[in-house]
């Protein structure tokens, strides 16, 4: 009788050193995949499918970091680690939403200048001609402004959203304004809105899935037992979730020609060339950051799940919303 709680007790610890392994992993292995894939479009290194033995061995220090760290603290409770990465996560959304403020301004602003010829006014002849380069556009003015975001997102502690939400309809009104009053429109001031209307959508998902906002058919979920309800959100966010970001993922960085790395690194624009916004390879680099900030929150998901069906103490109180 005396053996038995420790017994217990090591059979509640293999689920949880399991599932955390399982993320980690995840989570270490997406970050080898996406500098591989960097390496590989950015600088022609071959592909770890060609045996190239630098590739092999940054997933092998990827799950070797995994390991080590899931090892090193194998008695973290699984709602730390899911708040760990949510936060994570949290900053890196967050940076992504300064990022698109900071261009889509700029960027609009350039293309003012272009559309009205007043770029000469304000910069040499040698900079106005360089301006209707979507290369030079997207590599010093736009990688800069992306790397600013990044930075003031680390002394910020809001996402947002609702700011975006109101510069979205602040740009809607101003196309209104223009085109009814003062009969002037142009391609630009269209490009902003689906610029910041894209990153809304496509940024705030992740966000959303963390507050339980998304929208769920719940006719018998919402019947069953705490312990019932982890279990199904760890099943569906594997099987369903976690799945589907690795597919997008896995398509849009396959290979220079793929939907996502192949507009990103011609810096893509759209038809309507140098009276537009040079943002359209941005635009497609939307799908990977929504399906790599979707798998890191469907990771920290899983672990919260995984809490629920262990029924571990510290669950998150999410406001009540009508699915």
């Amino acid at each position: 009788m005396t053996g038995e709680p420790q017994d217990s007790a090591r059979s509640a610890v293999k689920p949880a050193l399991f599932v955390r392994t399982f993320g980690w992993l995840t989570l270490t292995v997406l970050g080898a995949f996406l500098i591989a894939n960097f390496l590989n479009v950015g600088y022609k290194v071959p592909t770890v499918t060609s045996g190239n033995p630098i590739m092999l061995l940054l997933y092998a220090v990827a799950i070797g970091l995994g390991l080590f760290y899931v090892m090193g603290s194998r008695n973290k409770p699984l709602r730390e680690d899911a708040l760990l990465i949510h936060n994570f996560n949290v900053y890196l959304v967050r940076a992504c939403f300064w990022a698109v403020l900071f261009v889509g301004v700029v960027d609009m602003t350039i293309a003012f200048l272009r559309t009205e010829n007043l770029a000469g006014y304000f910069m040499s002849d040698g900079l106005v001609k360089e301006m209707v380069r979507p290369q030079f556009i997207g590599a010093y003015v736009h990688v800069p402004l992306i790397i600013l975001g990044f930075i003031v997102a680390a002394f910020t502690r809001t996402l947002g959203f609702m700011w975006l939400a109101l510069l979205i309809v602040g740009a809607e009104l101003l196309i209104v304004l223009s085109r009814f009053i003062f009969s002037y429109e142009q391609a630009f001031m269209a490009d902003l809105v689906r610029y910041w209307y894209a990153a809304l959508f496509l940024f705030s998902s992740a966000y959303t899935l963390f507050e339980e906002g998304h929208v769920r058919v719940d006719v018998f979920y919402a019947g069953f037992e705490e312990k019932t309800r982890g279990y199904i959100n760890a099943v569906g966010t594997i099987l369903l979730g976690m799945s589907t970001c690795w597919v997008i993922i896995y398509i849009g960085f396959d290979g220079k020609t793929s939907i996502i790395n192949s507009p990103v690194a011609n810096f893509e624009v759209t038809q309507t060339g140098s009276v537009g916004m040079f943002v359209k390879y941005q635009m497609a680099a939307f799908l990977g950051v929504f399906a790599i900030t979707m798998l890191i929150q469907f990771v920290s998901y899983l672990f919260e799940a995984m809490a629920d069906y262990r029924q571990e103490a510290g669950k998150r109180e999410v406001a009540a919303i009508s699915h």
